[in-house]
């Protein structure tokens, strides 16, 4: 359908919890249609809709040429030692911290059929899991970080030309 404009850091779209979508019909398939146009772009693993400004439980995800979505996730699953790892978002563009974050997630949700999947991985793919899971849940990875490593995020993001102040 179309490649939407990615909301930033600051909007306060990206820090409400997103409503469950109630109905798989046209305009789940519609804003599932964007949400895979927008993270097919270059550079981009995931999406969530609330990103795109629409407050609902779903996110899309581009992972080693898999692309895929996932609506209403829930009982996320995280295994292994959280580690440190380079982290960005499409809302905080140019800022990259080390956050914590789990080596492997399993996340269950629907497909626009109806049908249940679940999915799981390591690597990026957990990340992403639990970073796009985040998002749904109105949180932005600066919100994971350590104090000090969000103090710093905090004053480079001031510095930014796009910050909403």
């Amino acid at each position: 359908m179309a490649v939407r404009l990615i909301r930033r850091f600051g909007d306060p779209v990206l820090k409400t919890v997103c409503d469950p979508i109630q109905d798989f019909g046209p305009a789940a398939k519609s804003l599932i249609e964007d949400l895979l146009d927008t993270t097919r772009e270059p550079g981009r693993a995931g999406v969530a809709a609330n990103q795109i400004g629409i407050s609902l439980r779903a996110f899309s995800f581009n992972i080693e040429e898999k692309v895929g979505y996932l609506i209403n996730p829930e009982n996320l699953e995280v295994s292994g030692e959280p580690e440190l790892v380079e982290e960005g978002c499409l809302s905080v563009p140019g800022l990259w911290h080390l956050v914590a974050r789990y080596p492997h997630a399993k996340l269950s949700g629907y497909q626009l059929d109806g049908s249940r999947i679940t999915l799981s991985g390591a690597g990026v793919m957990a990340q992403v899991l639990q970073h796009e899971l985040d998002h749904l849940n109105g949180l932005v990875y600066i919100d994971r970080l350590s104090p000090e490593e969000r103090k710093i995020a905090m004053a480079k993001l001031r510095q930014t030309d796009w910050f909403l102040r």
